[in-house]
Parts: structure tokens; sequence; C-alpha cells
């Protein structure tokens, strides 16, 4: 008989319990400070119709949703997919709930979505994102695009050590840039050879935009655009040197200026720069755009990103239901850090207490013991086995902070002496 493949699907992250302890206390972490910055937590449905979910997708979204297929179908499940972000299907949440809802809605969600594109090192078909979004009733202050910024470094700040940098750019400002040179007929040909130019040499980003037919003064203005980078006020001295007259183009040299001067307000001054190769590759974002790398890490890409979309919500409303969002990858994000490890200061241990009663005789009394401190939150494991007992204490310190062994001394004095498994200190703890 042949024998069923039991590896996981390529671009699945499967963690062993150790792994998976640290990484529910960094998503813990993440979560407990985006309560602290006022923000609400909801969840929407895996599964939603497919038509919801590429509304507002472009790209090669289509391509790399995953489709729900079922032996039997009724109209209405007959064409649904699995979310790739929590982004869209929070559009579709405000307009079904916009009566019930406080604005602006600061709202937080956490959990998996799935994206099929070819898996690599540090990328994900299936991924937790935990997202923060701010959502407006008509209007929405350029304010909250800093917020949301704010609120993410600072959640990654509680674990991440290696330096970070927040790339911002405004999609306004690429697309008056455009404007202005009379480009915009080519607009989706320019932004993806401007998304890729980080990736290869200026010549080849030059050959690029040769092979589109543009002019070489075109071209050495788009040249200069694209090495725009660096902290506020040269890179605002450097758009406005490009001397385009463009209300679209000066509209977003103005909000990129107001967010990064928020931010360097609140203190993130160092970690934010100016950038104009981050684009976003989601058709839905509007203005603000930023991405978050690790400078030591380049090679695993974005950790978290996000942006400002005026009109998400247009394909289900006539309302208008300005938004920004921002994401924190945490599957990729907890790749590079087990990866190269800086995770060392995290407890890994899956459960605090692992008792070993030597017979049977003592199984009555560990599980008063372990009643006790599952009592005190303490999560708590008993050995049954006839197994030696350096086995057992090997067992043990795979999966506990601490190991008692119980014999009939033990259970006659009431008093258990646990060893600590980290640092192998020992303590006696009595039990009436």
């Amino acid at each position: 008989m042949k024998r069923i493949n039991t590896s996981a699907i390529s671009g699945m992250q499967e963690l062993l319990p150790d792994a998976q302890i640290v990484f529910n206390t960094i998503k813990n972490q993440i979560a407990k400070m985006y309560h602290l910055h006022g923000y609400q937590y909801i969840e929407t449905p895996i599964i939603d119709r497919t038509e919801i979910l590429l509304a507002k997708a472009g790209g090669d979204t289509e391509k790399q949703i995953y489709k729900v297929v079922k032996t039997a179908e009724t109209a209405d499940d007959a064409d649904q997919a699995l979310r790739f972000d929590h982004t869209v299907p929070l559009a579709r949440y405000v307009v079904e709930h916009e009566s019930e809802l406080t604005f602006p809605f600061k709202v937080t969600q956490i959990g998996r979505n799935f994206r099929g594109e070819r898996s690599q090192k540090g990328r994900f078909r299936e991924f937790y994102q935990l997202d923060v979004d701010v959502i407006g009733r008509n209007t929405l202050s350029i304010a909250y695009d800093a917020d949301v910024v704010e609120t993410a470094y600072a959640a990654l700040k509680t674990f991440i050590k290696p330096k970070m940098v927040i790339r911002i750019s405004n999609r306004k400002i690429l697309s008056g840039f455009l404007e202005a040179l009379a480009l915009s007929d080519q607009t989706k040909d320019v932004f993806d050879i401007i998304d890729h130019a980080e990736k290869v040499p200026l010549e080849k980003t030059k050959g690029a935009l040769e092979d589109l037919d543009i002019s070489e003064d075109k071209i050495e203005k788009i040249l200069q655009f694209v090495q725009i980078n660096g902290p506020r006020n040269s890179s605002i001295l450097a758009l406005k040197a490009l001397n385009l007259e463009n209300p679209q183009f000066e509209q977003g040299i103005k909000e990129l200026d107001l967010v990064l001067n928020l931010l360097e307000q609140r203190g993130l001054g160092e970690s934010v720069i100016a950038d104009m190769l981050i684009i976003r590759g989601l058709d839905y974002y509007t203005g603000t755009v930023f991405e978050t790398i690790l400078p030591d890490y380049k090679q695993i890409g974005s950790i978290c990103s996000g942006g400002r979309y005026e009109n998400l919500a247009s394909n289900y409303t006539d309302q208008s239901f300005p938004g920004v969002g921002i994401s924190i990858g945490l599957s990729r994000l907890f790749y590079v850090l087990q990866s190269n490890n800086l995770l060392d200061n995290f407890q890994s241990a899956p459960i605090d207490y692992v008792l070993i009663p030597l017979s049977e005789a003592e199984y009555a009394f560990a599980g008063q013991v372990a009643e006790d401190l599952r009592s005190k939150n303490h999560s708590v494991d008993i050995m049954y086995s006839d197994k030696k007992l350096g086995d057992k204490m090997k067992y043990a310190g795979k999966i506990a902070k601490y190991v008692g062994v119980i014999g009939e001394k033990e259970v006659e004095d009431r008093k258990i002496e646990f060893k600590n498994l980290i640092n192998g200190q020992k303590e006696n703890i009595n039990f009436y």
C-alpha cells in the first residue's frame, strides 16, 4: 500500500510546541500594544465572496487567491475564496455595520490569511497578519496615518532588538509626478519599473524606461525621483527641487511632510525615512504608503506595511469611508527572528510543571498537587509511565520549566522539591 505524503504543503508554517509558545507570546504582546493605543478587536470570516475580495485587488492577486471548491454548491456559495488580507473584508464589514459603529473607527484584526504566491524563504502561502486600521466617515485626518505607524512601531519594539527602518512615501506624489511628465497613460508600466528599481542596477532601470519610448529628459527626471530617500527635510527639499507644477504632486508632498513631522515629534525620527521607491502593489492605496524593514536582514523584505485608501468601500456603497492601516506579517517576522537566533530572550517551555509520580500509589497526590498549581494559573502535566526515571526526566526537560518527582516521602511530607530546568536551581513547595 502506497504511503500518503505527510509533509506540509510548501509555504505553510508549522511550528513545534516550544516555538509555538514563543510565536503566541509575540502575537499576544502585539495585540496588547494595539489595545493600549485604543484599537478595538474584531474578526471577519476567512471565507468571503470572490467578487468582494477582488473588487479592488488588481495586479496578480486574482491569480494568487485560493478558491473554495465544494462538491455540492448552492447559488450563495458557488464563488467563494479565502481572504488574502484583512483590509478588503474590513471594508465590507464597515459597510455592513456602519449604523452601529462609531467613527473614526479604530480597529484591529489578528488572524490567518492566504495567498498562493511562490513559496520561498520567509514568504508563506498561509500567514498570520496583525492589522490596525482607522476608518472615517467622509473624512479622516492625515494624523491617523502617523498614528497607525506609531502603533505598529511600538508593538514591534516590544520584542525586536535589531534596528528597524520605516520607509514612507505617498501615492499622490508618484501619480502627480507622472501626470506632470505627461506619462499618465503609462502609469502602470512605470509603476512596475519603479517597484523593481531597488533590486536592479540603475542602468537596467534606465533601459526599461527607454523600452517604453520615454524621452531622455523625462527618464532623467524619473531616475532623479527614484533616488530620493532619507530624512524628512532633505527628501522634501529634493522633491520640491524637481520643479514640477502639479496639484496632486504638491498635495502628496504636503501630506508626506506632515506625516514625517508627526512621527519625528513622537520620537521616531531616527527610524523613519522618506523613500520614493515605496509604492505598494495593491491598487486600493491612494495616499501615504509605508514599509518596514530590518536593514541587517533586507533579504526578508518588508515585515510591516500598509497605507491610506480613500475609496476601498466604493464598490459596496455610495458612502465615503476613507481609511488608513498597517499590518505586521508575523509569520515572516517570526521566521527571520528564529532563523537568526534573535528569540533567546523568550521563555519557550510549553509547560510550567511536570510531575513524575514514581508509582500508582502516588497518582492521587500528584493529581491534588496538579489541581493546586492549576488553581494558581500554572500549566501542569502528570507523567503516567513505567519508563525509567532518567527517561522521564528527559521528557520533562524537553517541555517544562520545572519538574518534581513524587515518591512515598513526598506524599508523607506533602512537600515536593522542584528543579528549575533552565537554571538548575531547586525549591521546596508545601502542599497542605
